[in-house]
């Protein structure tokens, strides 16, 4: 059915297809903070040649993780509001072709970093790849604790960006991983509040699925954004960065507190969103002041 569907869609809608395969938004954010890990792990000038190198690999595997992540959840994704018109379960891209396309795209950035950035990176990457597709997804629909699982191959970019500067991992890589870690739980605690009723339907057991209370999603939510306060902090105490980034970094963890508190308040869907929001505005903001930071020091 997909193979006549796919004839009569015009080549513009195909290629939008494409592109929502590779998740625009989630390549963006593992874009950024391996920027945020390659140039703060960077001694002297910056290889702009090398940093060119490591972002088309890291993009090509983020790309088609994101691509077979789809291919895997297409039948949950069927039934679920929210993702419902995603290019397979619409019958824009097959199957097939999706799975291909993933599989292409991943061993070509991990190759292209094995030979252009060096071999550490590439791992990293491949470890990426096989923690969110081999435990996390299929963890989804076992247990809540997947979101747990999910957040070590999300925090996993800045350590590529690292590691493709230095060729090694040092203590400053491992905070960066921290900070992300930490930061996933309020906002895809956020999104899964938003949609618990489309996860319920496709059974896929997230917190709020579990326990409709919502009393361990919000806990979860402001126990993670608290301890992300001075985590955050880290890099100015050991010397990766100065005051200036010191005080921009209480200012943002605090105002994330207090948005977290704000919708354990009342626990809308409304609110959640505005937290959801926050999140994506805290991670681009807290590392832009890291990067800025280091470069006026």
């Amino acid at each position: 059915m997909n193979s006549v569907r796919e004839t009569t869609i015009p080549v513009t809608e195909r290629a939008w297809a494409y592109v929502a395969l590779a998740k625009p938004d989630v390549t963006f954010l593992v874009v950024i903070t391996t920027v945020a890990g390659f140039y703060i792990a960077s001694r002297g000038p910056l290889d702009w040649a090398l940093l060119a190198h490591t972002l088309v690999g890291t993009m090509l595997a983020a790309a088609g993780t994101a691509t077979l992540n789809q291919y895997t959840e297409r039948e949950a994704d069927a039934l679920m509001r929210r993702t419902a018109a995603r290019p397979i379960p619409s019958g824009v891209i097959s199957p097939t072709e999706a799975f291909w396309l993933g599989s292409i795209l991943v061993v070509s950035g991990v190759v292209y970093l094995s030979i252009l950035s060096n071999v550490l990176a590439a791992a990293l990457t491949l470890s990426t790849t096989v923690l969110y597709l081999g435990v996390y997804t299929p963890l989804k629909k076992i247990t809540p604790l997947a979101t747990f699982i999910g957040a070590f191959p999300g925090a996993i970019p800045p350590l590529i960006g690292w590691a493709a500067a230095r060729g090694s991992l040092s203590l400053g890589a491992w905070i960066l991983f921290a900070i992300l870690f930490l930061w996933q739980f309020p906002h895809f605690l956020a999104i899964a509040w938003m949609y618990r009723e489309d996860y319920a339907r496709a059974g896929i057991k997230m917190l709020p699925v579990v326990e409709p209370s919502g009393d361990r999603t919000f806990r979860q939510i402001l126990v993670t954004a608290a301890i992300l306060v001075p985590i955050s902090l880290l890099p100015s105490v050991i010397g990766i960065t100065g005051i200036g980034y010191f005080f921009g970094a209480t200012v943002l963890g605090m105002a994330l507190l207090q948005v977290c508190f704000w919708a354990e308040r009342s626990r809308t869907n409304i609110r959640a969103k505005w937290l959801m929001h926050a999140t994506v505005i805290h991670i681009p903001v807290l590392l832009a002041l890291m990067i800025l930071d280091r470069v006026v020091r």
